[in-house]
């Protein structure tokens, strides 16, 4: 049994805790790696590295940028509108959290 000195603020020590929510879809979870590679990446080149639709991309992009996890940034180059997309410090935070707490969970492999 476990002391309550024992439990941060309501939950338990074990790593699954520190998985972010957001990041339980995997579409979610391959927008934010991609992202965390670069300073900013074009809506299409995500698009098309995670391989996904226009549409299906600015709806996980919206639910990110509502958390305060990825921006969005129009401009335009030559004549041709632009969206970036870049990952914040927050976001960068939560994702290395959660790929911490996917390790921990995980454990070492065997052979």
């Amino acid at each position: 049994m476990m002391s309550e000195a024992s439990v941060g603020a309501g939950q338990g020590s074990h790593p699954r805790h520190d998985l972010a929510p957001l990041l339980a879809s995997a579409v979610r979870l391959s927008i934010v790696a991609a992202l965390a590679a670069v300073e900013k990446a074009e809506f299409a080149y995500v698009r098309d590295l995670v391989e996904i639709t226009d549409s299906a991309l600015s709806k996980q992009v919206s639910r990110l940028e509502q958390a305060g996890w990825v921006t969005v940034e129009k401009g335009q180059v030559g004549r041709r509108p632009r969206t970036w997309l870049r990952l914040t410090e927050d976001g960068a935070d939560a994702y290395r959290r959660h790929l911490a707490a996917l390790a921990a969970i995980a454990g070492p492999l065997r052979r």
